[in-house]
């Protein structure tokens, strides 16, 4: 018997070091500051690898940002080993930013979050690539893709970086022995484009976009899980295939939904800061595989011409014990389809649903998806396998893959903070051993609490939340605040065109 573990300390053993680095990649920034693990020294040797094989030329660094978009740069094949070693820098104020790309702080009057004066002036934060993350992109020549970290110059971690955040939260759950699984369901549109040249009336500005472009359906309505339907899309359907599963993203469907143009993707459940990236790519590939193809893909709620059906993002999730990966959510016997910890889990998303519904529904747009009779959910409830609920119990007594299923999501929020929102809430209900009481048959009838039914609503939960301020800090609150209220008042100060509608002849 061997009295040492020989294998390599990239897998787990007390072997030889995965770092075997030439003299010209040492002392660089990720070195200096401890920033990577022995398993990503060994991800990036083999990266560097298959870049030389494959002749990439071109490698995306990116960032996930506050909106659950990808902000980078591309740097060619002989840049990379320096940006490996030392990270790559981006303006610090792409975190200060709405949607529409206009800044909400004012970053050149000596701004200071957190502390530090990096985003005075629009100072730089550096971007540090994980290894483990890289892809060779299908529909580019020669390109790859990298996610990456955010840090201060001086190595600290930005607190503003939705990714780390996510994993911090994770970090916790396992010195409590656990692991959270998700499992997502991601419905979006697909229209074909009227025009595919970009007109210039869509050219904007910060606080003020372009107009959109201008689209027609792609299917009917009202014909859910048509196999016709979805045949006459094959082009489409084999070609988010391909592409998803040529980036190593585990599909698990692709199906037609209900409304016009609308589709929906279902990815393999795992563990949740990798399912997190998962979604981030899968989304990013459709987009781009759509552009390709003279098709507008959105994971917008409520886009115009879809009223009969919004899109959501349904998250399964589920706790596991770390040591033995069984699931701790399922009930002893034949007597409860939910743990005692299950229920309080349960519990907890209901008694926070309010304060994080602006986590995974971020936009003023999502919350017109909460409608009454739709699939979605407009109240804080939970039901046993009812989809008109917030939270669906899925499985029955006994049933050892028992699970939530939180339903009040939209498809376009940033991963890492929806999925962090939820962990936050099921483990205070654990923590306090709350009851969830019991289900709604009736979940568009029940006389229980609303859930926010606008934007603004949201952030004011969120603004006066003590939990989340305990869980993630008052900076990150306050932050995150500070965006959305800019977004929401931005958005009460726009002339709609039902209010032109609605008043310019009649008053």
């Amino acid at each position: 018997m061997r009295s040492v573990d020989e294998r390599p300390v990239a897998e787990g053993g007390g072997g030889h070091s995965a770092r075997p680095m030439l003299d010209a990649d040492r002392g660089g920034f990720v070195e200096r500051h401890g920033l990577w693990s022995e398993q990503q020294y060994a991800a990036a040797a083999q990266l560097r690898r298959v870049v030389d094989e494959l002749g990439i030329e071109l490698v995306r660094v990116c960032f996930v940002d506050q909106h659950g978009v990808l902000r980078g740069k591309s740097i060619t094949s002989t840049a990379l080993p320096g940006v490996l070693r030392s990270g790559l820098t981006a303006p610090s104020s792409l975190l200060l930013k709405d949607p529409s790309g206009r800044s909400t702080f004012a970053v050149f009057d000596g701004l200071r979050l957190d502390g530090h004066r990096g985003f005075s002036g629009a100072g730089d934060v550096v971007l540090v690539p994980d290894p483990a993350t890289f892809r060779v992109l299908p529909w580019e020549n020669r390109t790859g893709l990298l996610l990456a970290d955010l840090h201060y110059p001086d190595g600290g971690v930005v607190p503003f970086c939705t990714r780390g955040l996510l994993r911090r939260q994770l970090g916790a759950l396992a010195g409590r022995g656990m692991s959270l699984t998700v499992g997502p369901e991601l419905e979006f549109h697909v229209f074909a484009r009227a025009d595919p040249a970009m007109d210039p009336a869509q050219v904007g500005r910060p606080g003020a976009p372009g107009t959109a472009p201008v689209v027609r359906p792609l299917t009917p309505s009202s014909q859910l899980l048509d196999i016709g339907g979805l045949d006459r899309c094959d082009e489409l359907v084999t070609g988010i295939h391909r592409t998803l599963t040529r980036l190593d993203l585990p599909l698990r469907s692709i199906e037609l939904e209900f409304g016009p143009s609308q589709f929906e993707i279902t990815l393999e459940a795992g563990e949740a800061a990798v399912v997190a990236d998962q979604v981030v790519l899968a989304r990013t590939a459709i987009k781009q595989l759509c552009a390709r193809m003279g098709l507008h893909a959105t994971f917008m709620s409520r886009p115009q011409g879809s009223e009969t059906a919004s899109t959501g993002w349904h998250l399964h999730q589920s706790l596991c014990d770390l040591d033995t990966g069984a699931p701790v959510f399922p009930g002893a016997g034949t007597d409860s389809v939910l743990s005692p910890l299950g229920r309080s889990y349960l519990a907890g998303l209901l008694e926070h649903a309010v304060a994080a519904a602006v986590f995974g529904t971020p936009t003023v747009n999502g919350y017109k998806r909460y409608q009454p009779h739709s699939l979605a959910p407009d109240r804080v409830l939970w039901g046993a396998d009812n989809k008109g609920a917030m939270v669906r119990v899925v499985g029955s007594a006994g049933d050892p893959a028992a699970r939530l299923e939180n339903r009040s999501g939209e498809p376009g929020a940033n991963p890492y903070l929806y999925i962090l929102s939820q962990l936050v809430c099921g483990l205070d209900g654990i923590d306090r051993g709350l009851s969830p009481g019991e289900p709604s048959d009736s979940p568009y009838r029940d006389e229980a609490p609303r859930l926010p039914r606008t934007l603004g609503a949201a952030v004011d939960a969120l603004d006066a939340s003590a939990l989340f301020r305990r869980e993630l800090g008052d900076v990150v609150v306050d932050w995150y605040v500070h965006l959305k209220r800019a977004e929401f008042e931005r958005y009460l100060a726009d002339v709609s065109a039902w209010e032109q509608r609605e008043y310019f002849d009649l008053l």
